[in-house]
């Protein structure tokens, strides 16, 4: 039987790395696609196992000689996925979890269109801007332009199959779960509730 592939994206402060996290360690049978990125690894992150920290040059090769199944420059870095590492996956059977942009997930779509999508909104661009300013490895003008960022990256909610809203987090982790399961379709991403809550988080101040 073939595997489930499942992408997950959202816009930077809206816990989509701790809502992961929990989700794997609760989920055994969830494979995690670790991506390569030309950023530096932060204090607490390992290569192989938050990402494959390669240099430019590695991943110019890598992008030149089709290895990705989808790859993008975000925040003055480069992140992509190897096709090769999903192929076998869903090859093997495995539900494989991707983490990775909206404009990742746009490539996905295009080359995997059975790939199953999920967006993660915060409550509301308060709870956005406080979690943030939380992150002590970022600098202030880090945090300015990743909010900014972040706005806009909001507005690619539509095009995604699900979108969970991290409210409190333990009911934002059951609704991953029961989407990685198979039984999400409450929490799809035409409901009226999130197209309210995306037009609130979207408006100017």
């Amino acid at each position: 039987m073939r595997g489930h592939l499942y992408v997950i994206a959202a816009p930077s402060g809206a816990g989509k790395t701790s809502l992961v996290k929990a989700l794997m360690e609760g989920d055994r049978g969830l494979q995690f696609s670790v991506s390569y990125t030309t950023r530096p690894a932060r204090p607490t992150e390992v290569d192989g196992r938050d990402y494959h920290f390669v240099s430019a040059a590695k991943f110019a090769r890598m992008a030149e000689a089709g290895e990705f199944l989808e790859h993008a420059r975000v925040f003055d870095h480069s992140y992509g996925t190897a096709l090769a590492t999903v192929r076998t996956a869903l090859e093997q059977g495995t539900r494989l979890l991707l983490e990775i942009d909206w404009q990742g997930t746009q490539q996905v779509r295009a080359k995997l269109p059975e790939a199953q999508t999920i967006f993660i909104l915060p409550p509301s661009r308060a709870s956005l801007e406080q979690r943030l300013k939380a992150r002590s490895t970022d600098s202030d003008a880090v945090i300015r332009r990743r909010l900014q960022d972040s706005v806009s990256e909001l507005s690619h909610w539509r095009e995604f199959d699900y979108v969970v809203i991290n409210d409190r987090f333990d009911e934002a982790l059951a609704h991953l779960r029961a989407i990685v399961t198979g039984l999400g379709e409450a929490l799809r991403s035409n409901r009226p509730e999130v197209a309210l809550l995306a037009a609130q988080l979207l408006k100017t101040p």
